[in-house]
């Protein structure tokens, strides 16, 4: 059932993360240095977030743009709990459904049906319930022929129609969504825009980075522009798109 509250919450996020410059250090000589009153530190912080603010409410469907390393995948995983904040605070309602990596979450060594009872257990879904949802995973992934080899020997292709169809099997309060569909071929994408517009139809949040414009435009009601960890530009998806594109333009 769909939680007609859910919402995100986003209230002056800062997030940190060192980056450290003596890769080469032994482990001797970081025991050592810690030895050291007046030691020189070996990183700097890199604020990846700053000073960042956004309300979600339910039947937002939010894309989000930017260039590599604006922050876009770093929200995201600061959305799902995989980050925690530096400053400031994240609060979710709702339950979410994260795709942010293809395949995280499975084992390689297992088949393809041995996996959507793990990945399906670590997204929350009981043990009765994955048993009945499992002909539909296999269904709408096309995948029946194959679903009993481990999935190292699986395709790019492949990992994102199990990933998605486990996860999108039982609607989601929110569904996160990082750069799903690079490398999908034509028919599985049709299929996966179908099942999204389910979502959108019942009103759930969607979270969406992309650097497709035209899947934006087809899938959001809203587009928000990241760029060195802080927003640009949060309105309609045609405005702000051009207006990135403008930007980015030669």
């Amino acid at each position: 059932m769909i939680d007609m509250n859910s919402s995100i919450s986003i209230k002056d996020l800062n997030l940190n993360f060192r980056l450290y410059h003596d890769k080469g250090q032994s482990l001797k000589e970081f025991f050592a240095g810690l030895l050291k009153r007046h030691n020189k530190s070996k990183y700097t912080e890199f604020r990846a977030l700053k000073n960042f603010n956004l309300e979600i409410v339910h039947g937002d469907r939010i894309g989000i743009v930017g260039h590599n390393g604006a922050g876009k995948s770093t929200l995201l995983k600061a959305i799902c709990g995989i980050y925690c904040a530096t400053e400031g605070s994240v609060t979710v309602n709702g339950r979410i459904a994260p795709l942010l990596e293809i395949g995280a979450g499975f084992n390689v060594e297992l088949s393809g049906r041995e996996n959507i009872y793990l990945n399906g257990a670590i997204l929350g879904y009981s043990k009765s319930m994955l048993k009945k949802i499992e002909p539909e995973i296999i269904e709408f992934t096309g995948l029946a022929e194959f679903i009993d080899t481990p999935v190292k020997y699986y395709s790019t292709g492949m990992y994102m129609r199990l990933a998605f169809a486990i996860a999108t099997a039982v609607h989601p309060d929110i569904l996160i969504l990082d750069e799903l569909f690079a490398g999908g071929d034509a028919e599985f994408i049709d299929k996966a825009l179908a099942r999204m517009h389910d979502f959108i139809d019942s009103s759930s949040i969607m979270v969406f980075v992309s650097h497709q414009p035209d899947l934006l435009r087809r899938l959001c009601n809203r587009v928000i522009w990241i760029d060195h960890g802080s927003i640009v530009e949060d309105g309609e998806p045609d405005v702000v798109i051009n207006k990135y594109l403008n930007n980015h333009a030669g």
